[in-house]
């Protein structure tokens, strides 16, 4: 345990500044986001919506982020990864204050769309920020290291979230629509600070080779065919577990509430719990690539995460609940950075903005897609069987994916794919 620790000590000293501030970055924004999703469901339920409604706006805030999320990681690649996540910080953090105040159903999911499209614009520049200052021999580690960063941050706001709330309700005696909306407000200020280290980047101008600017779409497909074909392999495997993801993922806090009556406080201690569990396995993650791959880590992972999905989807003991739900979370996130690192090895500098957009965009479509989906079952079927249908769905779905990695990208590894980056370059 002790070389362990050791050696994520040592690979955080060897990252550079901008790698430095982008993760204090993601650490403010994190927590503004850990408080702001664990609550807002319940905003929207204090206002008197149906969950319909709370299905609409989520769909709606991945519908937005599907849109726009291939050209804001073209518009990445040309301007500049600073330029484009400082813009998406500012903008969501206002967006976000705003929702925490409006009432009427339209203007909430026109600020959804909104939310959308600027966080969009912070998602499509991260992974390849950290890709382009870092080595090729940091990247695991740090892509690890970064996704456990954002789990650790959503943990501290899941809590804030839960016990900012039930403090300002149970001691404060706010009135419930009060007491959620401060806590929401309090979410967009943290994600506002956010904007303070990107202002200390330093970001080196790509300079335009000699016609690039005139190259035509149909050129641009036919001189990148190998790139393009394996971001759509890559994207394949994204939209059967986003398909699944939105089935559940975005409706965790209601689940929690309707079938065991759990308050604000418990929910935002378990969901705090299963970050911290992903965190946690995620820096065991880099272990398990040593082992047997970055393909098969990635596989083993995803199918391990299924009978614990499975487990929660048919108990009625919290406890049993809350235990599936830890090691579901943490087994199916962990291999998330290292598909990631995959994906950018292999991508050239030049197209990794559009590959981490196309499999973002991919995995918001799936939100957009099945989040009415899942909230109809549960309103026809209730707060038992209507989540048993959804968790198994979403069960089927991770194995399909899992198989498909599997299968398409056996033949994958980072030592194997690095050659072909170098005769490109």
């Amino acid at each position: 345990m002790s070389s362990l620790v050791h050696d994520w000590k040592n690979q955080y000293h060897s990252y550079n500044q901008n790698v430095k501030l982008f993760i204090l970055t993601n650490i403010f924004t994190q927590i503004g986001m850990g408080i702001f999703m664990i609550m807002y469901n319940f905003y929207i339920r204090e206002l008197g919506y149906t969950e319909q409604v709370n299905g609409n706006i989520i769909a709606m805030t991945a519908l937005a982020s599907a849109i726009i999320l291939i050209p804001a990681g073209i518009l990445s690649d040309k301007i500049g990864r600073k330029k484009l996540m400082l813009t998406g910080v500012v903008i969501s953090s206002v967006v976000l204050f705003s929702r925490g105040l409006l009432e009427g159903e339209n203007v909430l999911l026109i600020a959804a769309f909104i939310t959308g499209i600027s966080m969009a614009f912070l998602q499509v520049s991260a992974i390849p920020w950290l890709a382009e200052n870092s080595t090729n021999e940091q990247r695991v580690h740090l892509f690890s290291f970064h996704f456990a960063v954002m789990m650790a941050a959503n943990v501290v706001g899941n809590i804030l979230g839960g016990f900012i709330t039930d403090i300002l309700l149970y001691v404060v005696h706010m009135s419930g629509i009060w007491s959620v909306r401060i806590t929401l407000l309090i979410g967009a200020a943290f994600i506002f600070m956010g904007v303070f280290p990107i202002l200390k980047m330093s970001e080196i101008k790509k300079s335009k080779q000699k016609g690039e600017a005139k190259l035509g779409l149909r050129s641009f497909a036919k001189k990148n065919k190998i790139q393009i074909k394996l971001i759509l392999l890559f994207a394949v495997a994204q939209i059967i577990i986003g398909f699944g993801s939105g089935l559940v993922i975005p409706y965790l806090n209601l689940y929690f509430a309707d079938r065991f009556s759990a308050n604000n406080s418990i929910i935002g201690v378990i969901l705090s719990l299963g970050q911290a569990a992903t965190a946690i396995a995620m820096f065991i993650g880099p272990a398990v690539v040593k082992k047997v791959g970055e393909v098969r880590a990635v596989v083993y992972l995803q199918l391990l995460s299924l009978p614990f999905l499975l487990l929660t989807a048919y108990t009625e003991n919290l406890l049993i609940a809350t235990i599936g739900f830890l090691f579901r979370q943490a087994l199916m996130n962990a291999g998330n950075p290292i598909q990631m690192s995959l994906m950018m090895e292999r991508v050239e500098d030049s197209m990794k903005g559009l590959a981490n957009s196309v499999n973002q965009m991919v995995f918001s479509l799936g939100w957009a897609i099945m989040g009415p989906v899942s909230t109809s079952i549960v309103f026809l079927y209730g707060s038992y069987w209507g989540y048993a249908y959804v968790f198994s769905i979403t069960a089927g779905l991770y194995l399909i994916g899992a198989v498909y990695f599997f299968v398409v990208f056996k033949g994958i590894t980072i030592s194997k794919i690095q050659e072909p980056i170098a005769k490109s370059v």
